[in-house]
């Protein structure tokens, strides 16, 4: 059987070296880091989002970028399949609200623990502080001959492999390694590297008086994000604000589907409804019944069962209500003011953190050129990809590492 390169110690990278060596292939395993699974450790802020458990197209519904490109790999492999498989492992699993699936001890450490016992038992050599810098290819035919290395004493070597993966992840977290060795070496192998950028990742807004309000979390929300009259995003859920901008999973969200957008201009404006559920007649009618019983009260006192303590000074300052008014001598005008920044609090939204705070990158190795029936390369025989090194991204919920597994998996196999 043949002799694997595998060039990444990830979740795509992993998987895939376990997979081939358990269809009978000698596998060597690369990874530039101390130790197996770094980002793993961080996923889920440290409990590891295995997965998102739900069918094949309800997950592809969720992938961003070149969605149709993943079908082999999730159908081949979804999320209940995941499953199954690190049970065999011994992990022991459970799924929590928006179908998120966790190690059942909360440990992301259980998962890296899990792939390494396996990988001990399928005899896969792994060689930690080894980076691989180039894959080398012949001549003649253009097919992967093997990959040049250098170990942890800065030593450069060359070894023979018959097939090499690519595994080595994006650019998000580059504390982790993913600092993109890959995409250089598929770049210097003729392949198209789509441009990258930060993505599932914290928004940066031009309102520094709001910096004030880092922590502040808000729940049952819609966020819309607009470029002049163009709607770029709409969604609804929670989201919190920080010391430079705006997070959370609604944020998060925000930035996968128009990140591109928000990375192109300088400014760009969003407005938060913090009443989703009521129209504005209906939110004037709880404005007025809130009132009722605080007619002698001031404005600013009035509006605390309606807003987040918090958020009450920024909302005042906006309406230009004297915040000393009292409730009785409050307009209509001036009332329906209020339900307006209620309905819509302005930002603006000035550019994308960058990628130390990101989950994944956006851009990659592009898709056309890679057989996804395979994940080999259709430039360079013998040549595959896994993981977040390819153009393709998914919404916050587990299905980005899914990504990295089913691709990973369908490479070992296909190898």
């Amino acid at each position: 059987m043949a002799d694997v390169a595998v060039m990444g110690a990830g979740a795509a990278g992993m998987i895939c070296a376990a997979t081939a060596a358990q269809r009978g292939a000698t596998v060597t395993l690369f990874e530039k880091n101390e130790k197996p699974g770094k980002k793993i450790y961080i996923t889920g802020k440290g409990r590891c989002n295995l997965t998102n458990e739900c069918d094949p197209e309800e997950f592809i519904s969720n992938v961003v970028s070149n969605s149709k490109f993943l079908y082999s790999a999730i159908y081949s492999f979804d999320s209940y399949a995941l499953e199954d498989y690190f049970k065999s492992l011994g992990l022991k699993i459970k799924t929590e609200r928006g179908n998120r699936v966790f190690p059942l001890s909360d440990k992301a450490s259980d998962v890296t623990k899990a792939l390494e016992r396996e990988l001990k038992r399928l005899d896969v050599d792994i060689r930690y502080n080894t980076r691989i810098t180039a894959v080398n290819t012949d001549g003649t035919s253009g097919a992967v001959t093997g990959v040049t290395y250098v170990d942890e004493s800065r030593n450069e070597h060359k070894e023979d492999f018959s097939a090499v993966v690519i595994a080595s992840g994006g650019l998000s977290y580059p504390s982790t390694g993913s600092t993109g060795d890959g995409l250089k070496i598929a770049k210097d192998l003729g392949h198209t590297v789509v441009d990258t950028i930060p993505s599932l990742v914290p928004l940066r807004i031009a309102d520094t008086e709001l910096f004030a309000l880092k922590g502040l979390s808000l729940r049952n929300v819609s966020l819309c994000i607009k470029k002049g009259k163009k709607t770029l995003y709409d969604g609804f859920g929670e989201m919190l604000f920080t010391h430079k901008g705006i997070s959370g999973p609604l944020v998060l969200s925000a930035s996968s589907i128009c990140g591109r957008e928000i990375s192109k201009e300088n400014e760009l404006s969003a407005y938060i409804d913090l009443k989703p559920a009521l129209s504005m007649e209906k939110l004037d009618e709880r404005i007025l019944r809130d009132f009722e019983g605080e007619k002698n009260r001031d404005f600013s006192n009035a509006i605390s069962a309606l807003l987040p303590s918090g958020l009450i000074p920024f909302i005042i300052k906006k309406t230009g209500i004297n915040p000393k008014k009292k409730v009785h001598d409050i307009t209509r005008e001036e009332r329906m003011r209020l339900a307006g920044f209620i309905k819509a609090f302005p930002l603006t939204v000035t550019g994308l953190y960058d990628y130390n705070e990101a989950v994944v990158t956006k851009g990659g190795i592009r898709v056309s050129e890679v057989d996804p029936s395979t994940m080999e390369s259709k430039l360079v025989k013998r040549l595959f990809f896994a993981g977040e090194v390819l153009d393709v991204d998914a919404l916050t919920g587990g299905f980005n590492l899914q990504i990295a597994w089913s691709t990973g998996r369908l490479a070992g196999l296909s190898i």
